[in-house]
Parts: structure tokens; C-alpha cells; sequence
């Protein structure tokens, strides 16, 4: 049906409603056939003027663009709304002629046509709805949790053609058991599911419940998984952009849904203060983390985003991406190494940037055994050519992105990056700029990670290595962790190093094993696990902080804060000099002594190996 065609029915159907709700009205109110046709006489003479008056309301307030298909609680308001309006003029128009309608007929009349133009467009939506059911459209899907996010999805699957037909809910809450919601039953708690899904013949399962810890939708997932159906999931609401639902949004079971902890609430109205209005300057902008970041920020509105890093095809896809979310940001782009001093100080001259994320790093801890003199150059002299710029331009905030191998470091990786937390630390007490650090574990999906390790030994049919029985480490999403490092850095004093919540460790025996149900098949039948030993500058348990250090609580929940470890500052400008010397010819032999003078503890895998 074309839109004239529908816009020519509406205006038919109604005309007739006005005029069936008037004479009703005009019945309703005398008892005696004859007198109320008496009046009716007369109205037949005015009722084109009182029809134009309603339908004019009725286009006034949109009743002829909405799609009645979709009617909700806003739809009703506006009928309402509608009559209203066109009730008025009527009863305006009775100040003008000596007789119109009676404003008792009109009053009437009123409820009688929200009565009748409510249940015209409600009978067309439940007319679809009823079409779409007596066709057992699409795969019978059963949907867990009938909270909030479980009814939008409810109501997403019977307004869409999605290929979903959602027949009922699981809940835990006895007091929605038995009851019906949109329409649908809520069929149990989650012991039920065998005996609905036989029941029902439910061919798909939804996870509704955006705020369930991971042990929940584990069991849950688990449980599906044996009944061998389709299990999809909606994703917590804070990582909805727009925080709606759409049929888009569910997606398989990733392995961040088994892992996932209590959402990260953050104070947003702290974070714009900060962000709002400034030029913020992101390292490694094309990295994992440093493109989350780049999102993040560039939703709290700064006054230009500046995007650094090393490779162009990395900056040029976050770049495309930010520019099409973002039309209105201005956006800046520097293709450049951290450690060339002379191009990192006119950058910041340039552009003045009043707040800065540095993510860029070497990160691949038994790479950078092999090549310490690579991990020194970015990880140390590139952190000190940006924190010394930032002080000469007159930075605002500095927030490097640290790890957890920073701690009692085993490896050249996390030794370079604890000089760094030293030389933020160093600065923040000569320099008016507020430079901290921001610690924390692995992150799920990022490059170089396990996960994508991992997915691709499960699709070539394995083996799936994993080192060491024993080894765990710290995970979070992504989004998660930036949206803490965002959040710490509003929180900035000078000289901090903020340590994020990482939940439990997690074993990566135990990721591998997850992973492969996930994919549908099972351990050690489908997929081996094959067991292949600590590599260089491993440790089998990292550690989030030292001895020395201890941790305090901030205001924010989610993160703590180190207590500052001081080092001799001559000590450790004496051996920034010696490795500045020469960074050409670095010997690694000169690297590990260094990185020795400044943190005893610290002994490479080369080292040891030696020994």
C-alpha cells in the first residue's frame, strides 16, 4: 500500500469515527429517539466544518506519519492530544455562531472519538502481530530474563523481521512466574529451560540480562549449549552507544561474556570537565587501546583530537571511522615515532594539546627479549621525549597507559615500562603539568592478545598451545579498561599510579577450554590442548602491585591508587645517560645493567638462562 493510498483510507476512516462518535453522543444524551434525530438534523449541516476541524487537529499533531504497526504508549498521546485540539476549535467556533454542537455533546463526543480512533489503530497493529503468529514466522526462540532489556528484545523480535519468533521468557523472580508480558508467558526459572525448550520446540535462545555476573551466563550458556540450540546474547547496555535495542545488537556468545564483571559506571559529569573543549593528544592512536580511546574521548566533545602513531594504515582506519561517527570533531592526524625527539617537540608546539593519553609501546614481551634495545628506545626515551615536551608546552594532564608487568618485572618488556612509571613519577614533582600512570592486566581482543591466538588455532582444528598448566593472568574488555584509564585521569593529582580492578585471575588453560565450547565443539575430543612451556620473560602469575607499594582506595570503586616508590633521581638520570649515549649501537648487555641499577629486582629469562 503506497502512502496516498493509506493517507486516503485514514482520512475516510476517520471522517466516519467523528461523525459515529457526535451521533452516539447525541443518543447518549436524549433518552427520546425523535428529539435526538431532531438535533442530528441540524447537525448534518454543520458536521463538514467539525469533520475539517478534527482532521486538521489530527494532521497538526502527526496522526497521519506514524506507522500504526508500531503503536505504543506515545501513539496513544498523541490521539489524545489530537481530540483535544480539534475538540477545542469545535468548542471556539460555538463563541462565533449562534449554534453549533452542544458543549455537553462535544464533551461526549470526546472520549467517545479517543475511544474509537485508539481502537481503529490498535486493531491494525494487533491484525500484523496476529498475521505474523498464525505464520509461525521464523525460528521459535525463548528468551532469558523478562526484565527491562528482555521485554525490548521481546518487542524488537515481534516489530522486525528478524527470523526470530519469540515465544516466552525464562526468570528467576517468582513474582513474574506465570505471568504474561507482552503478551508472551513467563514459563519458569532457569531449571526449566530442558522442559520448555521440548515443550515449546524452542529452536533459539536469547540471554537478556545485561547485568548477570559471568557465572550466571556461563551456566546459563553451558546449559543451552547441551540442548545443542543457537544461543545469542545482548550485549550490557553501557556498551549500546545510544543505550536502545535493536535486533542488530544481539550477537553470539563471545568469551567476554564469561568473563565480563559488574559494568564500569563512571562519573561523566567529572570526565566532560576535563575532556570538553580541549585538544586531547593520543599515542599509538591506531593501537587497540589507543583507538578505544580515541572513540571514548571523542564522545566527550574536545575542541580537536589529535591522532599520533607510527603506522599510517592503522591511523587511517581509526581516522575513517571517527570522521564518519564524528562529522563535527576536528581531527588531526601525525604520522610519527615517539622516539624522535625534535618531531615529538614540534607536535606539541604545534598544537598546544592540553591533555594526553600515551599508549604507544612495545608490548610483545618475548619479542622484546630478543631486541631490548628496541623496548628501551620507545618504552623509555619515547616516554621521556613526550613527558618533556608536554612539560615545555604546558600539558594540563599526562596519562600513561602502563601493565601489569611492570611490577617486580621478569621480562625487558616490563622492565621498560616500569622506568617509565619512574621517569611519570620523576616529572610530576619538578613539573606543573599532572603526569600519572594508569596499570593494569591483558585485555581481551587486543592485538597480540591470547583470544585471537586462540580463535585461530580453533578454526584450523587445533592444537591450542597453551604454556604452562598453571599460568594465569588478569583480563578485561577493552572498552572496559578505557573507560577506567578515562576515568583515572579526571582523578589526576601528579606523580599516581592508578591501579585498575582486574576481578580475578583468570587460567589460561581455562580461557583455551571456554573458548573452544564456544566455537561448538568439545576439549580434547574436537580441539587438543597442547601444553608448550613459559616463553622468554614469562612469569606464570602477574601481579598487579609490589610489597612496597600497597594500594588506596579512591572515590571510584573500580580503582585504586600505588603509593609512590622513589628511586635515587641521580641514579636514574646516570643511566639514562649512559643508554642515551649511543642508541644506535645499544648493547644488550649495557640494557640489562641499566634496567639492574635502577630495579634491582629485576633478572631477564637471558639472564637466568646464563646462569
Amino acid at each position: 500500500m503506497n502512502s496516498h493510498t493509506r493517507l486516503c483510507l485514514l482520512l475516510i476512516c476517520d471522517t466516519l469515527l467523528i461523525n459515529l462518535s457526535i451521533i452516539i453522543a447525541y443518543m447518549l444524551r436524549f433518552e427520546v429517539l425523535d428529539s435526538a434525530s431532531t438535533y442530528l438534523l441540524q447537525y448534518y449541516k454543520i458536521a463538514p466544518i467539525v469533520v475539517l476541524l478534527y482532521l486538521i487537529a489530527f494532521y497538526v499533531m502527526k496522526l497521519y506519519n506514524r506507522v500504526w504497526a508500531y503503536a505504543s504508549i506515545s501513539e496513544l498521546l498523541a490521539i489524545v492530544q489530537g481530540v483535544t485540539l480539534g475538540s477545542l476549535g469545535v468548542i471556539g467556533l460555538t463563541y462565533l455562531f449562534e449554534y453549533l454542537l452542544p458543549r455537553s455533546i462535544i464533551l461526549s463526543s470526546w472520549a467517545l472519538l479517543i475511544l474509537l480512533v485508539g481502537a481503529s489503530r490498535l486493531s491494525w497493529r494487533i491484525l500484523l502481530n496476529r498475521k505474523k503468529g498464525n505464520g509461525h514466522y521464523g525460528k521459535r526462540t525463548l528468551i532469558i530474563g523478562a526484565g527491562d532489556a528482555g521485554v525490548l528484545v521481546a518487542r524488537e523480535l515481534k516489530n522486525h523481521d528478524s527470523g526470530l519468533l519469540p515465544v516466552g521468557f525464562i526468570d528467576d523472580d517468582k513474582g513474574k512466574q506465570k505471568m504474561h508480558v507482552l503478551g508472551l508467558p513467563v514459563l519458569g526459572a532457569r531449571e526449566r529451560i530442558p522442559n520448555v525448550v521440548r515443550l515449546y520446540k524452542i529452536q533459539v535462545i536469547i540471554i537478556a540480562m545485561p547485568s548477570a555476573d559471568a557465572q550466571t551466563v556461563r551456566e546459563i550458556f553451558t546449559l543451552c549449549k547441551q540442548l545443542s540450540l543457537e544461543v545469542k546474547i545482548l550485549p550490557g547496555m553501557y556498551q549500546l552507544i545510544d543505550g536502545r535495542v535493536s535486533v542488530s545488537n544481539l550477537r553470539p556468545v563471545k568469551i567476554e561474556d564469561l568473563l565480563h564483571r559488574e559494568p564500569v559506571k563512571l562519573d561523566l559529569e567529572e570526565i566532560s570537565g576535563y575532556i570538553k573543549g580541549e585538544t586531547v593528544l593520543v599515542t599509538g592512536a591506531g593501537g587497540s587501546i589507543g583507538s578505544e580511546l580515541c572513540r571514548q574521548v571523542a564522545g566527550f566533545g574536545p575542541k580537536r583530537l589529535l591522532l599520533l602513531g607510527h603506522g599510517e594504515n592503522s591511523i587511517h582506519k581509526i581516522w575513517l571511522e571517527l570522521t564518519d561517527k564524528f562529522p563535527g570533531l576536528s581531527l588531526g592526524i601525525e604520522i610519527a615515532d615517539v622516539r624522535d625527539r625534535a618531531k615529538i617537540n614540534y607536535i606539541f608546539q604545534k598544537y598546544q594539546p592540553k591533555l594526553v593519553f600515551h599508549a604507544a609501546a612495545h608490548k610483545h614481551v618475548p619479542l622484546m627479549e630478543l631486541h631490548p634495545d628496541e623496548a628501551v628506545k620507545t618504552n623509555i626515551f619515547g616516554t621521556k621525549n613526550l613527558v618533556e615536551a608536554a612539560d615545555n608546552a604546558g600539558t594540563k594532564t599526562f596519562v600513561l597507559i602502563s601493565t601489569d608487568k611492570a611490577v617486580n618485572p621478569s621480562s625487558v618488556m616490563g622492565a621498560t615500562k616500569r622506568m617509565a612509571e619512574l621517569i611519570v613519577q620523576h616529572m610530576a614533582r619538578i613539573s606543573q603539568t599532572r603526569f600519572v600512570a594508569v596499570r593494569f592486566g591483558n585485555v581481551l581482543g587486543s592485538r597480540g592478545s591470547v583470544v585471537p591466538i586462540f580463535e585461530e588455532q580453533i578454526k584450523k582444528g587445533g592444537p591450542v598451545t597453551v604454556t604452562d598448566p598453571e599460568m594465569k593472568r588478569y583480563f578485561m574488555t577493552i572498552p572496559e579498561a578505557v573507560h577506567l584509564v578515562i576515568q583515572a585521569g579526571s582523578m589526576a593529582g601528579g606523580g599516581e599510579v592508578f591501579i585498575l580492578d582486574m576481578g580475578q585471575p583468570v587460567k589460561i588453560v581455562d580461557l583455551a577450554t571456554e573458548m573452544i565450547r564456544l566455537s561448538g565443539l568439545e576439549p580434547e575430543k574436537d580441539v587438543k590442548i597442547k601444553f608448550v612451556g613459559i616463553r622468554p620473560g614469562e612469569k606464570l602469575f602477574e601481579e598487579l602491585l609490589t610489597a612496597e607499594e600497597g594500594a588506596a582506595t579512591t572515590k571510584h570503586k573500580r580503582i585504586f591508587v600505588a603509593r609512590p616508590c622513589l628511586v635515587e633521581i641521580s641514579a636514574l638520570d646516570r643511566e639514562l645517560l649512559v643508554l642515551a649515549q649511543n642508541p644506535t649501537r645499544l648493547k644488550d648487555e649495557d640494557v640489562f645493567n641499566a634496567l639492574r641499577s635502577i630495579l634491582p629486582n629485576f633478572k631477564s629469562y637471558r639472564q637466568e638462562q646464563a646462569m
